[in-house]
């Protein structure tokens, strides 16, 4: 496989689009072949999933049903858009990947974080980031962010702190856990010094 698979994590809030996109942007101004994707979503059926997950009018979603929903999209969205892109040398820039079901679903919801990966397993088809930059960030913040932002908060951002402490604490469990593949950054920070971070372990990666 040519290309490189780099995954944004973090919770709701954290700024992971905005640094994805700065990213992207001094990577495509260096001559690097870049692809910009997201989960769930990155696909029409992925859009399509995306909207029945996160709109706040599914509140009966259970716990179970939901994960096998992002399942879906994620299968949808390897084949179709992730492993193509590899193959064809790209950078692989997605904003969110099999950890969010893991920290959202596992360590927020409560299900069996084995049993998650091994579903996930299949949706995947084995394949796993080079590189997972964590934007570490403090709940209460971003919970102020959305809510300061001006639009509506959907469904998964609608839950209450203890979650999204929850899920938080489930990140840096699995950064804990494979700390080959994680790095996590300290996005409590301005936007810039945040990004230079992430710029100087990106450099490691790619040499």
């Amino acid at each position: 496989m040519k290309g490189k698979f780099l995954v944004f994590e973090g919770i709701d809030g954290s700024g992971k689009t905005t640094q994805l996109k700065l990213l992207g942007d001094k990577l495509s101004a260096r001559g690097c072949p870049v692809l910009y994707t997201r989960e769930p979503g990155g696909t029409r059926i992925g859009e399509t999933v995306r909207e029945l997950l996160l709109n706040p009018q599914h509140s009966e979603l259970v716990p179970v049903a939901e994960a096998l929903l992002y399942a879906a999209a994620r299968a949808q969205h390897v084949a179709q858009v992730i492993l193509p892109a590899l193959q064809e040398g790209k950078i692989v820039l997605c904003d969110r990947f099999l950890d969010s079901s893991l920290a959202y679903q596992g360590f927020g919801r409560g299900l069996d974080v084995g049993q998650l990966e091994k579903l996930n397993e299949t949706a995947t088809a084995g394949l796993k980031p080079d590189l997972v930059l964590l934007l570490d960030f403090l709940c209460d913040t971003g919970m102020e962010r959305i809510t300061g932002s001006g639009r509506g908060a959907d469904r998964i951002e609608q839950e209450d702190r203890v979650f999204h402490r929850k899920v938080r604490a489930g990140y840096l469990t699995l950064a804990g856990r494979d700390p080959d593949r994680y790095r996590v950054i300290d996005a409590n920070r301005t936007i810039e010094q945040v990004h230079h971070d992430i710029i100087g372990v990106v450099e490691e990666i790619l040499g």
